[in-house]
């Protein structure tokens, strides 16, 4: 039997989380205990084991300890094998309609066959119908005095409130450090397994605050541990890592971290194709690279993070304007990595936009002057024809229209018109827009704008059809022509 299912809470005083610990304490000493709980939560916290615990505790028939179940007597053993009458288990998802909860509303009136209470376990609670959570509030509001329920969900915000009105809610945190450790120690203790508290410190950050996902590293270790693998059967740092790549993540996290403080866009991209051969999951690189940035933001305020899960080594020289600017594109290829059809592209774009902008400046009188100069520039470059309003040290353009002289191939005489284009692509589309700055003006005339790119999967994405029309739709608005529009492959 797996680590999670064989090691089971069984008792109050075996959960791990010691907030849930408590509230159950005082709940279950009270004298008169409630007929409805809501158990709320990320997955993999142990909602139903406790449902199961509170269940025991209300029908155990030799308590110790004031409220913890003996695990000794019948209705004990019974529930913790599954085989009591008396408590029912129901998959919300799988019973989900009207029909079933009318027929749970029927069975209800029928007093235990053998325990003290009755427990209705209703798991995944959200994925009932409105009709069947209708048809559940009447029971609700006046159960039986021999039932109890216990509903878990892990999205208590698509329970109608009217249920949650009349149900005492428990709320399940995401594990900290010290609980998964809490966890892992009872377990190994019990499989005569060693390991040290770094070790153990490790997978719990691996777990992100799931009971469950941690215990399942653990007996993926426990087993590399057992198989002749390793020496004195010990889980260890260096197997952890190993198995984990750990280490590598941390040393390509750094390195990328110091190729975006030096605007290196193509070491940074190198770095994205090595990640992708070593088969490393993106979803977790990019997490990380976030944390660490972000424990460098908060260290930038001077505010002491909580200890960085894989210790990075060394923290981000960049500004605190740069950290948040930085953060913000990594926050947006994370959000985008579930629809990318290439995992590492959204982390790659991310990589092209933040290379492509200009480095924050602090000093003020420095941007008032690099203020003046570029606006020297666009005037010159390319007269705007329509109102433009100054407001201190930024130039705010309504509907600008560009008189872009025709047959000009230099790039550095189309800054107006690249800038207008990039800028009015932000608002259909910031993917594009990203995209757009790693490309380069390689010909324009009254009906063609040639682009140039580096990348494939730039010209790919540029030239799909709705992503054309896209373009060619903000050239006629900033230019008044119809521009058609065609991406090049630079050639090496």
């Amino acid at each position: 039997m797996v680590f999670y299912r064989k090691y089971r809470p069984q008792t109050i005083e075996e959960l791990d989380s010691k907030e849930v610990r408590e509230k159950l304490f005082n709940i279950l000493e009270s004298p008169s205990v409630a007929h409805a709980f809501l158990f709320t939560g990320p997955k993999g916290l142990g909602k139903t084991s406790t449902a199961r615990i509170v269940a025991k505790s209300l029908n155990c028939e030799k308590k110790t300890k004031g409220v913890e179940p003996c695990n000794k007597c019948d209705q004990c053993i019974s529930i913790t094998n599954g085989t009591n009458m008396d408590i029912l288990e129901i998959d919300g998802a799988s019973n989900r309609g009207i029909d079933e909860i009318r027929d749970l509303r029927e069975k209800i009136k029928l007093s235990p066959l053998s325990a003290r209470k009755k427990i209705y376990i209703i798991d995944e609670v959200h994925m009932l119908t409105t009709e069947a959570f209708n048809a559940l509030l009447k029971t609700l509001e006046e159960p039986p005095n021999h039932v109890v329920f216990i509903l878990c969900t892990t999205e208590p915000h698509k329970v109608p409130s009217t249920i949650l009105s009349r149900c005492l809610q428990i709320q399940f945190k995401k594990a900290t450090v010290e609980e998964l450790v809490r966890s892992f120690e009872r377990i190994l203790r019990l499989e005569k397994i060693e390991s040290d508290k770094e070790s153990l410190n490790l997978i719990a950050s691996l777990s992100d605050g799931s009971f469950r996902d941690g215990v399942k590293i653990l007996e993926e270790m426990a087993h590399s541990a057992s198989s002749g693998q390793v020496k004195d059967k010990k889980i260890t740092k260096e197997l952890i890592e190993e198995k984990y790549q750990i280490s590598s993540i941390e040393y390509q996290i750094a390195q990328l971290i110091r190729y975006f403080e030096e605007k290196d866009t193509k070491s940074a991209l190198e770095i994205v194709s090595k990640l992708v051969e070593s088969g490393v999951d993106m979803n977790h690189f990019i997490q990380e690279l976030i944390l660490s940035l972000h424990n460098s933001l908060l260290l930038r305020a001077g505010i002491q993070s909580s200890p960085q899960r894989l210790g990075f080594a060394g923290q981000a020289k960049l500004e605190m304007q740069d950290l948040k600017r930085l953060i913000e594109l990594l926050s947006k290829a994370h959000s985008e990595l579930k629809y990318a059809v290439l995992p590492q592209m959204p982390l790659e774009l991310a990589i092209v936009e933040w290379g492509l902008q200009p480095k924050i400046n602090t000093d003020t009188k420095a941007d008032e002057r690099g203020y003046d100069a570029q606006r020297q520039s666009v005037i010159k470059s390319a007269p705007i024809s329509e109102k433009t309003a100054v407001v201190k040290k930024e130039v705010i353009v309504a509907t600008p229209t560009f008189s872009v002289q025709q047959g000009m191939t230099n790039y550095n005489e189309n800054d107006a018109l690249w800038t207008a284009l990039i800028d009015k692509i932000k608002a259909y589309n910031h993917s594009v827009a990203g995209v757009l700055r790693g490309c380069s003006i390689k010909s324009y005339d009254s009906k063609s704008l040639i682009l140039e790119t580096n990348f494939k999967f730039h010209k790919d994405k540029l030239s799909e059809v709705k992503t054309r029309e896209v373009l060619e739709n903000v050239l006629k608005e900033v230019t008044k022509k119809n521009i058609k529009v065609e991406v090049l492959l630079k050639v090496r």
